[in-house]
């Protein structure tokens, strides 16, 4: 057995409901590799061996200790029954096209890392959000981005079936960290002549409410715009 653990929804995000519902330390319970973003929407995360780094909106990347901190929106797994990967040309259209064919990924859940060195890279980091908080959509259309170019990293995420597409981001969810811990955020665009890694398939998906929170209780999703809403902020 192999859980995916994920906590709030992004459907409950693009609703605006940003405030953190779950500590890190709790989070880590359930894995010690994921993404996530914390309270207020304040900036990436990146989990890596248990150890936690956030990219802030002005692009420095902090790495997280208090564990009393809270996120609204977490993904963490433990890795396990690994695929070993040795890709080449790799970027978004390849991630896409031929390894989700080839891996007959449609149906699953599934974790990546990829290391190596980056002749491309453009994130962008969601800044800090103060209440009222707005909707996910309205923020995502003033997120900072960054680029690097030959820079050495890793690639850690998810992807999704598409049925699922309410509930987390369908297709891949994929945030960057640098080997020197100094950039990272939510992936828009990369390119790598020659990446290795894995590939973790999961047979169980594990999604948390934080039903102790009125806001979440209360909170309301427009579902016929909620598709285009997450695709738009997403921009992968």
């Amino acid at each position: 057995m192999s859980t995916l653990f994920e906590h709030g929804t992004l459907a409950s995000l693009m609703a605006g409901n940003m405030a953190g519902t779950m500590t890190t330390r709790d989070l880590l319970k359930h894995g010690s590799t994921g993404i996530g973003t914390f309270d207020g929407l304040d900036g990436e995360v990146v989990i890596v061996d248990g150890e936690v780094y956030q990219a802030v909106s002005s692009g420095k990347v902090n790495h997280v200790t208090d564990l009393d901190a809270k996120m609204p929106f977490a993904s963490v797994h433990e890795p396990a029954d690994l695929e070993k990967l040795d890709l080449k040309g790799v970027d978004f259209a390849y991630l896409n096209g031929a390894f989700e064919k080839e891996h007959k990924l449609g149906n699953v859940f599934a974790a990546i890392r990829l290391y190596g060195s980056f002749s491309h890279v453009k994130v962008r980091i969601a800044p800090k959000q103060e209440r009222p908080y707005p909707s996910l959509l309205e923020v995502a259309k003033g997120q900072p981005t960054f680029v690097r170019d030959e820079v050495p990293g890793m690639i850690v995420g998810y992807y999704a079936p598409e049925i699922f597409g309410s509930v987390t981001a369908a297709g891949w969810h994929l945030h960057f960290l640098s080997d020197d811990r100094e950039f990272a955020g939510h992936l828009l665009e990369f390119t790598a002549d020659q990446l290795t890694g894995d590939l973790q398939v999961f047979d169980s998906f594990e999604q948390h409410f934080p039903v102790d929170d009125q806001e979440f209780r209360d909170g309301e999703v427009d579902l016929e715009t909620l598709r285009d809403g997450i695709a738009q902020s997403e921009r992968n």
